[in-house]
């Protein structure tokens, strides 16, 4: 029995390594009727990196389950959990999500993460102007900064590089409260939601003011507990910084008004809105991704607010927007075509 749970543990970490190697961002298992196909993701495409048995598949995922403390009994029901590991010398976080199918088996998604390695914010785009108008709204002492767009744009990155110039540049103090904790950072205490043990977001934001933050980040706006957390966080003169996920900026705005936030909450804490996607640099530079961003602060902001009274559609001025500067970096050959 033993022999086996070793083969098993040794297998779950080639299978990682396999997709460090390849450069994925996420490992996917997913069970059809007669196996496991999993794949690597990397540049937001899926690769089919091989096949496994249903019973060998499923004893890799109870163990993925086991290391992220998550119920290994319970296959029919999503979960979530996380754990680190050790690669070449380089310790990395993994975020484990699992889902029941129809085959009456489950499959997985696991990321990977090189542990406390957020980027220097201005690492992050092609364009350099971008990356500092949201280094300006993080100058601001009180007020909520949103990052959007859908999974896997790059917002979490983004957001951790913010916290990490606030942290090291401005020399703020930063609390995060997530849930959960997707990847360990030596710049930020990192407080994770745990509803079990009473740590739900309101609990946890009432017992993160009492330690003098300067900066709160909250893992992701995804439900109206959430939403108030941030918005209450940003009227005790805070700045918070969080994610959602929304087409765009305005997008956002009605998202957050589905989640019982006011108009005039919005109003009283929104500084700023920035709508990210990452795009692959060009061969010249290093073919890897980057990301563009659309920002929404200031006047363009009271525009949008406006906009929405009045019942109209809003839109960005189209040389500020994703599509422009995308263009913009294809024309400057700084962003792979198509």
């Amino acid at each position: 029995m033993q022999q086996v749970e070793n083969m098993i543990e040794q297998k779950c970490f080639r299978l990682l390594s396999k997709a460090h190697k390849f450069g994925a961002t996420d490992l996917h298992m997913i069970p059809n009727e007669e196996n496991y196909i999993y794949y690597f993701k990397k540049n937001s495409q899926m690769f089919e990196a091989g096949k496994l048995p249903l019973n060998l598949g499923e004893r890799i995922i109870s163990f993925f389950k086991f290391l992220s403390s998550l119920d290994i009994s319970e296959k029919r029901k999503p979960q979530s959990g996380s754990f680190q590991q050790v690669f070449n010398s380089h310790k990395f976080s993994f975020r484990v999500s699992t889902l029941p199918s129809i085959f009456r088996k489950e499959s997985m998604v696991i990321r990977l993460q090189l542990h406390d390695n957020a980027k220097i914010i201005h690492s992050l785009s092609l364009f350099r102007d971008a990356t500092e108008k949201i280094v300006d709204l993080a100058n601001n002492r009180q007020g909520l900064i949103l990052f959007v767009g859908p999974t896997g744009s790059g917002k979490s990155t983004t957001m951790y590089s913010l916290t990490k110039y606030c942290a090291e540049n401005l020399n703020r103090h930063v609390i995060s409260l997530e849930d959960p904790v997707e990847n360990s950072q030596s710049h930020l205490l990192q407080i994770q939601v745990n509803e079990r043990s009473g740590v739900t977001y309101s609990a946890g934001l009432k017992a993160i003011l009492r330690h003098s933050p300067d900066v709160i980040m909250i893992g992701e706006i995804r439900d109206e507990s959430t939403a108030k957390a941030a918005i209450q966080a940003a009227l005790t003169g805070h700045l918070v910084v969080s994610t959602i996920h929304a087409k765009d900026g305005v997008g956002s705005l009605y998202r957050l008004l589905d989640l019982g936030v006011t108009t005039e909450e919005l109003k009283q804490t929104i500084i700023g809105i920035v709508t990210q996607r990452l795009v692959v640099a060009s061969a010249e530079i290093d073919s890897e991704l980057s990301a563009v961003f659309e920002i929404l602060s200031d006047d363009l902001l009271e525009e949008a607010f406006h906009s929405m009274l009045l019942g109209k559609t809003y839109r960005i001025p189209y040389p500020l927007s994703l599509s422009y500067q995308i263009e913009r970096g294809v024309r400057e050959g700084v962003i792979e075509k198509g």
